[in-house]
């Protein structure tokens, strides 16, 4: 049944310990569907997968993340965020064991399907529920600890397939990450202290009141800019570096890898730069400065390339945590899952799925590197946009 009783915003120090928890079960979900990056080498090998193919698979997993997100409302306004977040987790776990037995490009297509699917339930609750608990004015730090997330996911994802795939098999890392998410969504079963509330269900007049509104298509551009750069490019980068660099597949994934260790660190910076700047000047400043990285990554090899692979994260992931504290203020509160179940699913669409997709093209009918030259122009010129948004001052707190 659900409890429709909001719960009362409270300072960030009283609440790290569920927004820990919330960040961990965002990050299951992550490295779930991240994990296919480092194995992309591997899997093109056994599999037979041409460049333009393994960017399909990366485009498919997108398709069933946006599915998941814009239709987790639907769950949610009936089973409250917190029954969501357990489907979400408990599902990437059981889906995460099937790949141990697939072996052919179909399987995996309608395995990465539905993993994307189960794992888009979880960003709209995880959102809702972290803005209901924090204070408004603590939303910058308490959405920078849940933006340790993907910086994590993409740091440990190339040491997992490392640390596995060299004493077992490409199926080990499926195994040891299922059973992760399935201890953590029994663990969430007994945890009752955080989302007992429902979310917002996609009726079709909350979703036109939604779509009207232009802010909500300039934050859906920003999105795909910061997620093309963060993941776009990291799902791409191991073939780039490997097929036009040759670098083994050991060293690619080492590099990747120890290059995430700075975002994490820098989730909490761009956390303190948006109380302190502004949802806008933050977002402004970071994504033109990782344009310009980004294009950089593309145009330099050698000593300069290995700065670069470890300075175009850095600065990408700065984005994060002022991009989702923008978005909880273009609409009201009672709109906030709903928002993200629309916004970072459909960018995550074009930046996760379309452009891997499109790099993978470049990769065989150019260069990856002229590639990610031309969308790090694109992340600078974008970058602009920013200054059209309209955030709303006067704001209900909680959900």
């Amino acid at each position: 049944m659900n409890d429709n009783t909001c719960p009362a915003p409270e300072p960030f120090g009283a609440m790290i310990g569920n927004i820990i928890f919330l960040t961990v079960l965002f990050f299951l979900t992550l490295i779930s569907r991240f994990i296919f990056a480092p194995l992309m080498p591997i899997l093109s090998h056994d599999l037979g997968l041409t460049h333009s193919q393994a960017g399909a698979i990366f485009l498919i997993s997108a398709c069933g993340n946006f599915i998941g997100a814009i239709t987790s409302g639907i769950f949610s306004s009936k089973i409250n965020h917190r029954g969501t977040l357990i489907l979400s987790t408990g599902g990437v776990g059981i889906i995460m064991w099937v790949f141990i037995w697939i072996s052919s490009v179909w399987a995996v297509r309608m395995c990465v399907l539905f993993l994307g699917i189960v794992a888009g339930f979880n960003l709209p609750s995880n959102v809702a529920t972290i803005t209901a608990i924090v204070r408004r004015q603590d939303w910058g730090k308490a959405l920078a600890v849940q933006q340790q997330a993907p910086p994590l996911s993409t740091l440990l994802g190339p040491l997992v397939v490392v640390m596995f795939v060299s004493w077992f098999s490409w199926r080990t890392p499926f195994m040891a990450l299922g059973s992760l998410a399935l201890i953590a969504a029994l663990a969430f079963m007994n945890y009752d202290r955080v989302g007992n509330f429902p979310g917002a269900a996609p009726r079709p007049s909350a979703i036109k009141a939604l779509i009207r509104r232009k802010s909500i298509w300039t934050m859906v551009i920003l999105f795909t800019l910061a997620i093309g750069g963060q993941i776009g490019v990291y799902t791409m980068l191991p073939l780039y570096l490997v097929a036009e660099h040759g670098l083994s597949t050991e060293t690619t994934n080492m590099l990747i890898g120890l290059s995430r260790i700075s975002g994490l660190f820098m989730t909490f910076f761009a956390g303190w730069m948006t109380d302190r700047l502004g949802e806008k000047r933050t977002i402004a400043l970071v994504l033109f400065i990782s344009g310009i990285a980004t294009m950089l990554l593309g145009l330099l090899s050698g000593r300069w390339l290995t700065i670069l692979i470890f300075l175009q994260p850095a600065l990408i992931t700065c984005y994060f945590p002022s991009g989702f504290a923008a978005l909880s203020r273009v609409v009201q509160p009672n709109m906030r899952s709903l928002a993200s179940g629309l916004v970072p699913p459909t960018a995550f669409l074009f930046g996760g799925g379309l452009l891997p997709a499109a790099l993978g093209y470049m990769g065989q009918s150019f260069t990856f590197g002229l590639g990610i030259t031309l969308f790090g122009m694109i992340i600078c010129l974008g970058s602009t946009l920013v200054f059209t948004l309209t955030l709303l001052e006067k704001m209900d707190e909680g959900c």
